[in-house]
C-alpha cells in the first residue's frame, strides 16, 4: 500500500498542479494515518509465546549418571534366502521363491485347551479353522455331524451331513469341502448356512483333502491322488509311496504322510519327489500342515508329538509331546493368515496356539 501512494505521488508531482499536489497529499496522508491505525491494533491484538521444557528428576538424575542410552551397530551375514533352481526342461514350471524362516525360531504360545463333550465315543479325522475363527470337527462316525466350537472352546452347534465326514478342506471365506472315505464324493457346503452347493461323484474312495489354485488333491488309495477342479474334471497321479495317508498344498507343491514307511513327503504338484523325510522320534507320522515359509508341521499317532520340519526336509524339532497333552492325535490344521495351529486328539482333546 505505502509503495503503491509513493509512486502516486511522484507521478502526481509530476503532472498536476500545486492545488491538485496539495488536495492529493491530505488525501494520502488520511490514508497513511489508517494503514498506521490498522498496523497497530494488529501488533497490540498479537501474542508473544514462550515454551519450555521441565524435565523430572529422575531423568536429569538419569542423564547426569550415565554417559550413553545406548548403541546402534550394523551387523553382516549370509543371505538365507531359499531359491531352487528348477531344470531346463520344467522352465515352463512357475517358480515360487520363498523367504526361508528357520525352525529353531519357531515358539508355540498356548491360546486355549477344551475338551468335546459328546455321549458317544468320537473319532476325529480332521479340522479346520474357519475363516471367521470358529472351529470346524470331522467326527467320523454314524452320528454324521460336523462339530462347531469357537476358539474359547465353546460349542456351537452339530451340522448333520451326508454321510461319515472324514476330511475338511476351506476353499474361500464363504466355503468348505467335505469328503466322507468310503463314500465315493465329495460336497462343497456354504459355511454360512451349510447347505449343500454342490456334490461331485468320484469314481473311488475318498479320504483326506486338500484345496489349492482352483483344484481339490483327494487320497483315493494306498499311492493314488485325485485331482478334480470345480467343473469335475478329473485326473489321476501316482505317486511313490506305499500308504500315503494324509495330505496338504501349499502353492507350487504337495506333502502327504506314509504311515507304512514312517516317512514325510514333499513333491511337485504333479507327483514329482523332491524330498522325504524320516526320523525315529515321529512315528506313524498322520496329519499335516503347511505355513507360510513351506515349513511343514506332523503329528505322530503313536509316539505323541508335534514336529515341525525344515522346508528342504534336512532338519526337525519336536514342538510337542504327550506332556503338552497330546494323547493319539489324529488332526493338525496351520492357520496361515491369523499365525494359528489347531491340534486335536482322536478322542476330542484340542489345542489351540498362537505361533511365534
Amino acid at each position: 500500500m505505502l509503495t503503491k501512494l509513493s509512486e502516486q505521488t511522484i507521478h502526481m508531482k509530476q503532472f498536476s498542479s500545486d492545488i491538485q499536489v496539495f488536495l492529493g497529499t491530505r488525501q494520502f496522508n488520511r490514508q497513511i494515518l489508517s494503514e498506521i491505525e490498522s498496523t497497530k491494533m494488529a501488533i497490540n491484538a498479537s501474542k508473544d509465546y514462550k515454551l519450555k521444557v521441565a524435565f523430572h528428576t529422575l531423568i536429569e538424575k538419569l542423564s547426569n549418571e550415565i554417559e550413553e542410552f545406548g548403541q546402534i551397530s550394523v551387523s553382516e551375514s549370509n543371505s538365507n534366502l531359499d531359491f531352487r533352481d528348477l531344470k531346463i526342461d520344467q522352465a515352463q514350471i512357475g517358480i515360487n521363491v520363498f523367504t526361508s524362516r528357520n525352525i529353531e525360531c519357531t515358539k508355540l504360545q498356548l491360546i486355549g485347551k477344551f475338551k468335546m463333550q459328546r455321549k458317544r465315543e468320537m473319532n476325529i479325522k480332521g479340522c479346520v479353522i474357519l475363516p471367521n475363527g470358529h472351529i470346524l470337527f470331522a467326527n467320523y462316525t454314524q452320528e454324521n455331524q460336523l462339530v462347531e466350537y469357537n476358539d474359547t472352546g465353546e460349542h456351537i452347534r452339530d451340522i448333520a451331513v451326508s454321510g461319515k465326514p472324514y476330511s475338511i478342506t476351506v476353499i474361500d471365506l464363504n466355503r468348505i469341502a467335505v469328503t466322507y472315505g468310503i463314500g465315493k464324493y465329495l460336497e462343497i457346503i456354504h459355511t454360512n448356512s451349510f447347505h449343500v452347493e454342490k456334490k461331485i461323484e468320484v469314481l473311488t474312495n475318498c479320504w483326506r483333502i486338500s484345496f489349492e489354485n482352483g483344484s481339490f488333491y483327494v487320497i483315493s488309495g494306498h499311492y493314488t491322488i485325485k485331482i478334480l477342479d470345480l467343473s469335475e474334471n478329473q485326473n489321476t497321479i501316482e505317486i511313490a509311496s506305499q500308504g500315503v495317508l494324509n495330505i496338504t498344498t501349499n502353492e507350487d507343491k504337495m506333502f502327504f504322510t506314509d504311515n507304512k514307511t514312517n516317512m514325510v513327503h514333499c513333491c511337485r504338484l504333479n507327483g514329482d519327489d523332491l524330498w522325504q523325510f524320516t526320523s525315529d522320534s515321529l512315528q506313524a507320522p498322520y496329519d499335516i500342515a503347511v505355513d507360510n515359509y513351506q515349513n511343514v508341521y506332523v503329528v505322530g499317532y503313536e509316539s505323541n508329538c508335534l514336529t515341525i520340519i525344515q522346508n528342504d526336509g534336512r532338519d526337525s524339532i519336536t514342538l510337542l509331546t504327550d506332556s503338552n497333552g497330546l494323547d493319539k492325535p489324529r488332526a493338525v490344521f496351520f492357520d496361515n493368515k491369523k499365525g494359528k495351529i489347531l491340534i486335536c486328539n482322536e478322542q476330542g482333546s484340542a489345542a489351540l496356539y498362537k505361533v511365534n
